[in-house]
């Protein structure tokens, strides 16, 4: 089995989260390459110890990622770093020669998103893919399998998003996703927009155009010093889209909202065609619920889904699927991919960088709708 050696760079969160999946490696089944965590940058030193700690093949723990990407032991990079800095390390990754899985949004705006795209054709042996993980539950296989199917028929309508409440309580201190500066005008949709464009752009539905509703709910948060100062991102977004299959045009709705009522973490995507209907949601993370229509009666149907994968694994099929396996799945695949293996369903791919390229015309369009209040063509 081929080892390819990563090294993280942005150790906090997610960093930790993929660190944790090289150490669960031999849960993966029948795959011909494995992970090992070799490095490590932060821009503080205060999780080195845990980082060290947990997992010995780290050499080399650095706060200046240029540090990283000199090290010839480094072979792929993940890189979880706030949005505005992804156009330069993405960059400097690509051109390094280092293979990059990183995360979204893929640049702070379009114009950077278009120089980290660009930079990756013009380095054509360096693999390079976008993160997202909701995809990979076992009830959005089915759905994609459904799609490849042609099962759906006619679309009719189809609905996305994403909605948490981690901003719900108005006294919670601000933090970088909070501020243009670092998480873009984006606001909301480029923390959480490309996990609800995936499945969509892969099926190849693209908007043609969108009318966006943004709401900045809490202008102002305090600062953890005693202050008060400007939360100046958008809380929540509604895009509504006229979309096209090639073959026809529907509505698509995605909504991406850091503030929503009863809502931890949730993601989920509803389907309705002329032959079937299918919709999926986190919250019940085992129930797929499936219409199919012949004639006659309209009945829903609710399916609970095993551990039902795109990659092997040792766990049962009775068991249950949960966050850490869908990190677990997508670093299968990227490395899957990355290996020139054959990808075993069309939705069993981590994004590509043209797919955040569509996601970042999308959300330019978006702002631009809620400036003039108007319906916009997609470029």
């Amino acid at each position: 089995m081929k080892t390819i050696r990563f090294g993280i760079i942005g150790g906090g969160l997610m960093g930790r989260e993929f660190a944790s999946v090289t150490a669960r490696w031999c849960n993966v089944l029948d795959m011909p390459v494995r992970p090992e965590l070799v490095a490590v940058c932060s821009a503080t030193n205060r999780l080195f110890p845990w980082y060290k700690e947990s997992f010995p093949s780290i050499r080399q723990a650095t706060t200046d990622y240029r540090e990283l990407l000199a090290n010839p032991a480094v072979e792929a990079v993940y890189c979880a770093v706030p949005h505005h800095l992804h156009q330069q390390i993405y960059c400097d990754t690509i051109a390094a020669g280092k293979h990059l899985m990183g995360e979204k949004p893929f640049g702070i705006d379009l114009a950077a998103n278009t120089a980290i795209v660009e930079c990756g054709q013009q380095h054509p042996e360096v693999f390079v893919r976008c993160v997202s993980e909701f995809p990979f539950y076992p009830g959005v296989q089915r759905i994609g399998q459904m799609i490849e199917a042609g099962a759906f028929g006619q679309l009719l309508e189809v609905s996305a998003g994403f909605l948490h409440s981690s901003d719900l309580d108005t006294a919670k201190p601000i933090n970088w996703k909070r501020m243009s500066q670092f998480n873009g005008e984006y606001g909301c949709m480029g923390d959480l927009g490309m996990h609800i464009c995936h499945v969509p752009f892969r099926a190849g539905w693209r908007p043609m155009n969108v009318r966006a509703i943004l709401s900045n709910v809490v202008p102002q948060r305090p600062d953890g010093k005693g202050q008060m100062v400007a939360c100046d991102t958008w809380d929540n977004a509604t895009l509504l889209c006229e979309a096209t299959d090639g073959a026809g045009t529907f509505p698509m709705t995605l909504k991406t909202q850091r503030i929503s009522p009863g809502e931890k973490n949730t993601w989920y995507i509803e389907i309705k065609g002329t032959k079937a209907c299918a919709r999926f949601s986190t919250k019940n993370p085992k129930r797929l619920e499936i219409l199919e229509y012949r004639g006659g009666e309209q009945i829903w149907q609710q399916i609970d889904t095993g551990y039902e994968t795109a990659f092997k694994t040792i766990t049962g099929g009775l068991f249950e699927f949960g966050f850490a396996d869908t990190m677990l799945q997508m670093v299968a695949s990227f490395l899957h991919e990355l290996a020139g293996e054959k990808m075993p369903r069309k939705f069993a791919g981590c994004a590509t960088p043209e797919e955040t390229a569509m996601s970042h015309r999308l959300f330019t369009a978006a702002l631009r709708s809620q400036r003039e209040c108007s319906t916009v063509k997609i470029d």
